[in-house]
């Protein structure tokens, strides 16, 4: 896309979630990468990401600077979670992102049921937000790996809640279930209710899937907290809290360090964006180590010259 007079802006899939892209930048001469998220090398839904060849100044994430992803099996994880569910006869909560963790989970939990690992447990995904992704995966086949026939029987297995009325019957619904609500970090959205109306339930469990920020609800839960604060009061939480790391679509340190491999030159500087401050650090000395690239951690609200 031509944006002016010797400034071009590029496009380019990198795999964090459908749609998703991230940015080279040609400027008089000069190319300035934006990595925006980067994702996953293997990924049960989307393609790796494409990988910049060249960058006069790049601008990369570092969510996952400082580790690798653990290899986890995520549908023995899922399957032992579920048969502890219909055990206890209760309810597996599985706060999640609207975008791509959502699909991600449903097609796990599909092809769990497919190949008859787990039994027939009713499902409710309730996010109006990934209900509308769900119809981005079926317009857009071209950007993920389903076919058209494992989306729709992936969806006519699974309860879609639309109405909060939906969201209440839900919860009364006496049957072991999951619930896949937003939002991932559970800092908002509708996985509030369900945590206020059984958190305090030691039938229920709750999955943490991918990255939770510090001070998010997502966060305390991982940390061991006994109540969360919702709707301006304290619950009580009695679930059992379980965590799933490998779900990220986020690319861990060697991803991130593989991703920036291809880039032919030397960059004249690397920002580290997108991270907290350990993260960055981490991912600051590793890159310096093994690339020998100069690496810059901007401040909040500080101005850098760049020379074009």
């Amino acid at each position: 896309i031509s944006l002016a007079d010797h400034c071009d802006a590029t496009f380019l899939y990198n795999g964090h979630i459908i749609g998703s892209t991230y940015i080279e930048i040609d400027l008089f001469g000069k190319r300035l990468v934006f990595s925006g998220d980067v994702g996953r090398q293997v990924d049960e839904l989307l393609d790796p990401p494409k990988q910049p060849e060249w960058a006069d100044y790049l601008f990369v994430e570092s969510t996952y600077g400082d580790r690798q992803h653990p290899d986890e099996d995520v549908g023995q994880i899922l399957t032992n979670l579920i048969k502890e569910t219909l055990y206890k006869k209760g309810t597996l909560i599985i706060p999640s992102f609207a975008v791509e963790r959502l699909q991600s989970l449903m097609y796990q939990l599909w092809k769990l049921y497919k190949k008859n690992r787990i039994p027939n447990i009713p499902i409710f995904v309730d996010s109006p937000m990934g209900n509308n992704v769900l119809e981005v995966f079926k317009n857009f086949p071209n950007w993920h790996k389903l076919t058209i026939e494992e989306y729709h029987n992936m969806c006519n297995h699974i309860t879609l809640v639309s109405s909060y009325a939906e969201t209440w019957e839900t919860i009364d619904d006496p049957r072991p279930k999951i619930v896949i609500a937003g939002s991932g970090m559970v800092t908002g959205g509708r996985v509030l209710t369900y945590i206020k109306q059984l958190g305090d339930m030691e039938t229920t469990s709750i999955l943490i899937v991918g990255f939770q920020a510090e001070e998010t609800r997502g966060r305390k839960l991982l940390e061991g907290a006994t109540e969360l604060k919702i709707y301006g009061k304290y619950v009580p939480i009695k679930a059992k809290v379980n965590h799933l790391e490998s779900l990220s679509a986020h690319a861990d340190q060697d991803e991130l360090l593989t991703w920036m491999g291809a880039i032919k030159n030397i960059p004249e500087k690397v920002f580290l964006v997108h991270g907290e401050k350990d993260a960055m650090e981490i991912y600051k000395d590793k890159i310096q180590e093994q690339l020998g690239w100069h690496c810059h951690i901007p401040m909040m609200h500080e101005v850098v010259e760049i020379l074009l």
